[in-house]
């Protein structure tokens, strides 16, 4: 295996099919993808907010199609999926939060389970897939609250829905890339991807820590903290997001050496308490902002949750470029210049360059 680097050589060119393109994470993703060439076909429901980063920086102008479906939805997923005839497809649509899922469990488990069996049923029968990574999330371990962090052959488990959920989608992907992936004859390669608290700008989504504290400052309000003490391996969008790239053109043009689970990760230091990270992002900010403690009890979260990414850096040659300070100093940046009214699409494309461009 040789180290990878993003290269824009390989995407130019690339069909690429994206599930949850609409979405905070999907948004960025398509955007540089579109930015180094690739067509992207996206599939996603509608935005749930206003304003949304897909809206905000005009994603549906730039990508090929944009197909407003459901993933639990197999015959529309399938159909989309034989039109688009995907080189590579990156599967990022989930129901992603955790106290959304103690009250809709139902709905967490049929979107982030059985949407994943659908998009893996779905690449079966398209022989133009080459690579398919399935991103989940830090929370797909039996969670310890370990003071070290987790590699990829721990147990998947979960406490809450959410969490569980993306333990099964783990397991669902180490299924059907055993079952169906594996043999030589099968040009899809299939891996998974486990990232941490992912924060940036143009986030709007409800109930995370980053975008409430943003509400809350441009009103003027103090921001309220469920547990200031609780450590999250937070790091900037971006930093997953490569991870993801790397991984995606390691399986299509390695091949069934990359075909596994991955782990990406802050560094050591990014390791921070909620408090930590609020403190950092007022200091930017200004103006008054401010934060108290919510009084009232809440469903459990885990307090203390780490990634080891060693194999990320051994295998892949990734690592993280920016850390939690320049993380939150380009979130304010991004927000600032959203309420100055910029070019959204353009202030976009600049942060993803400067972070291409980083060392």
């Amino acid at each position: 295996m040789r180290v990878v680097h993003i290269d824009p050589v390989f995407w130019k060119g690339k069909k690429v099919f994206l599930t949850g393109h609409t979405g905070f994470k999907g948004g960025w993703l398509s955007l540089w993808l579109v930015s180094m060439g690739a067509k992207v076909t996206g599939y996603a429901l509608a935005p749930n907010t206003t304003p949304n980063l897909s809206d905000v920086v005009a994603i549906e102008s730039v990508i090929e199609r944009s197909y407003i479906a459901d993933i639990r939805d197999l015959e529309s997923l399938q159909k989309a999926m034989s039109e688009a005839k995907p080189d590579i497809v990156i599967h990022m649509a989930a129901q992603p939060l955790v106290r959304y899922s103690y009250v809709h469990p139902v709905e967490t488990y049929a979107t982030n389970v059985m949407g994943t069996v659908h998009v893996l049923e779905s690449t079966r029968s398209i022989d133009s897939v080459g690579a398919t990574v399935i991103v989940t999330t830090d929370k797909c371990y039996e969670n310890k609250e370990w003071v070290w962090g987790y590699r990829e052959s721990e147990p998947m488990g979960g406490y809450d829905p959410y969490s569980n959920s993306k333990g099964c989608a783990e397991l669902v992907t180490s299924a059907y890339r055993q079952s169906y992936f594996s043999n030589p004859s099968s040009i899809n390669k299939v891996a998974s991807a486990r990232a941490g608290n992912v924060i940036g700008g143009g986030d709007w989504s409800e109930d995370r820590l980053i975008p409430d504290a943003i509400k809350a400052f441009e009103a003027s309000k103090p921001l309220m903290i469920r547990n200031p003490l609780a450590t999250r391996p937070w790091q900037h969008i971006f930093e997953p997001l490569s991870g993801y790239l790397m991984l995606a053109q390691a399986l299509y043009e390695q091949g069934s050496a990359f075909a596994s689970a991955w782990n990406f990760g802050p560094r050591e230091g990014d390791n921070r308490t909620v408090q930590e990270v609020i403190d950092l992002l007022i200091s930017y900010w200004g103006e008054a902002a401010r934060w108290e403690k919510e009084g009232s009890e809440q469903p459990h979260e885990a307090n203390l949750l780490k990634l080891d990414c060693s194999k990320a850096r051994a295998q892949l040659g990734w690592i993280p470029k920016w850390d939690l300070e320049t993380a939150t100093k380009k979130i304010v940046q991004w927000q600032k210049a959203h309420q100055a009214k910029e070019n959204m699409q353009e202030v976009s494309l600049a942060q993803i360059n400067q972070y291409m461009r980083s060392k």
